[in-house]
């Protein structure tokens, strides 16, 4: 007797594709981090930086309210939304701050300069490592033309639009 062949949803959640999450983070590089404190969460805009290390930085200052956040609450939240190829991605991990003048120096770019002018060295700098537990990608239809396609096939079908896959990726560390 044959089995079933399993749906698209779940062969994704069975067969994770973990450098798709990676691969995203390296082309938005811009991303939302939550974080929590004691009146709530806040999300804020940071750049996201990756060095093949597993781990996803921020640099940040000594004096941020990231810093007073993380020291609250380790846990925290990155969303990640690439409009153009409709791609959605949300990561939860947790984080630290850390004063690694050597990893500084390696994910430093000519534009951290305006938060810092003394460069790397800066005794404000801080790396905010978040090791990832989760992510969850939402991956829609490449193009608008296909969206609206879907969307008016739906309503002529009666039924939902087909505008892509959730699947949910878990990252071993």
């Amino acid at each position: 007797m044959h089995s079933k062949p399993k749906s698209a949803q779940a062969k994704m959640r069975a067969e994770p594709n973990p450098q798709r999450v990676w691969d995203i983070i390296e082309r938005i590089e811009v991303c939302m981090l939550t974080t929590q404190f004691s009146g709530g969460v806040r999300a804020r805009p940071v750049e996201a930086r990756v060095d093949g290390s597993g781990y996803i930085h921020v640099l940040t200052d000594v004096h941020s309210a990231k810093q007073r956040d993380i020291g609250a609450s380790v846990d925290v939240g990155l969303v990640f939304i690439d409009a153009k190829q409709k791609a959605y991605l949300s990561i939860t991990g947790r984080a630290s701050i850390i004063r690694d003048g050597a990893a500084i120096k390696a994910l430093w770019r000519a534009t951290d300069t305006a938060w810092w002018p003394a460069g790397p060295t800066d005794a404000d700098v801080r790396l905010l490592r978040i090791e990832p537990l989760t992510a969850e990608l939402w991956d829609g239809p490449a193009s608008t033309t296909v969206e609206l396609f879907e969307f008016a096939r739906a309503l002529v079908m009666g039924r939902q639009p087909n505008l892509g896959q959730n699947r949910k990726v878990t990252i071993e560390m």
